[in-house]
């Protein structure tokens, strides 16, 4: 079991290496990967139950007592990038099917692994596990209505078997994943969670890659206009960063806070967004969304690094720019630190 954990925590701590390998090996052996399609939403519905083993009802009373930070990232990375994003794809990019896939890419709910970069920077986890919970169960509902008020006009979309296929990628493993944790009194965070953790992330290596097999013809006939998505989508995926940072600044929050605003802004879950592009839009909306993944685990390690001295907890450390490893699920006091927090095994 330790080897097997140790694996789980080899792949998370090294996502930014690995995502740009699975992207090239998907891109450049398709047809190795294609017959895992049919896989793809139960691995992810495995994913998301595994990411919501940590969460229970009570985050969610905690974040409707004080929901202004839980509102604020829900509007900037559901209401103010997809506009952003219909806006200045709109007028940047001619084809609909390019700008339905920037919208796709920033209509998703918040992702899973946002909890893995606001552990790190010891980020409070109640906040980021309740927002996260209230962005996937609302997915159903705003993925399909933001894509038919943005883009409906020009992208034929058919919101009840996306309503349908969210519920069963998202929203029902996170309920029963949380149902499951209340019931038991936290003893899957601690016991089944690290079990089943592994597994999850090679799910999501494997889901990552297999989608990235429908980018092999436009990686190899790339045009001025798909290398210029690629270049809208990374500015804009470093947008949202900011956006959240600045609502953080703004509202006066505290470090966790911010920490969490900070990521839950702008981290994407690219996979629902993939497995949403590829069943229910043409080819070329694919591109953006997937070009989302060259830059979402990437990203987050670059501004984690460069709000370092914010995201530093107050305990007069002097290596601002070196991480913080949270020691649990739940968010740290700041009256139970030491100088030295504790490391854990990721």
């Amino acid at each position: 079991m330790t080897a097997w954990k140790r694996l789980g925590d080899t792949i998370a701590h090294n996502m930014v290496f690995l995502v740009p390998l699975c992207l090239a090996l998907g891109v450049c052996a398709p047809n190795v990967f294609i017959p895992l399609k049919p896989l793809i939403t139960p691995m992810f519905a495995f994913v998301t139950f595994q990411g919501s083993l940590g969460n229970n009802f009570h985050n969610l009373a905690r974040t409707f007592r004080r929901p202004a930070p839980m509102l604020a990232a829900i509007a900037i990375s559901q209401v103010l990038m997809p506009l952003m994003g219909r806006v200045l794809g709109g007028l940047l990019f001619s084809d609909p099917s390019i700008v339905a896939g920037i919208v796709l890419e920033y209509s998703v709910p918040i992702a899973v692994t946002s909890t893995m970069w606001i552990g790190i920077y010891a980020g409070d986890m109640s906040l980021a596990l309740g927002t996260l919970l209230i962005s996937t169960l609302i997915s159903p509902v705003t993925i399909p209505a933001t894509l038919g008020l943005l883009v409906g006009a020009t992208v034929q979309v058919d919101a009840a078997g996306m309503f349908i296929d969210m519920l069963a990628m998202i929203a029902v493993p996170a309920l029963a994943a949380t149902a499951l944790n209340q019931v038991t009194d936290g003893r899957t965070e601690t016991q089944l969670s690290p079990a089943l953790a592994p597994l999850a992330r090679i799910f999501v290596i494997l889901v990552i890659t297999t989608n990235s097999a429908s980018l092999h013809d436009f990686m190899f006939s790339l045009t001025p206009e798909l290398a210029g998505v690629m270049v809208f989508i990374a500015l804009m995926a470093s947008s949202g960063y900011l956006w959240g940072f600045a609502a953080a600044r703004l509202m006066g929050l505290g470090r966790e806070r911010s920490v969490t605003l900070t990521f839950c802004s702008a981290l994407r879950n690219i996979s629902a967004g993939a497995v949403i592009a590829q069943t229910y839009f043409p080819a070329a909306t694919m591109f953006p969304v997937m070009t989302g993944t060259l830059f979402n685990q990437f990203l987050a390690a670059v501004f984690g690094r460069m709000f370092s001295r914010t995201f530093s907890p107050e305990t007069g450390e002097k290596d601002a720019g070196t991480p913080v490893v949270a020691t649990c699920t739940r968010p740290v006091r700041a009256n139970t630190r030491s100088a030295s927090p504790r490391p854990t095994r990721g």
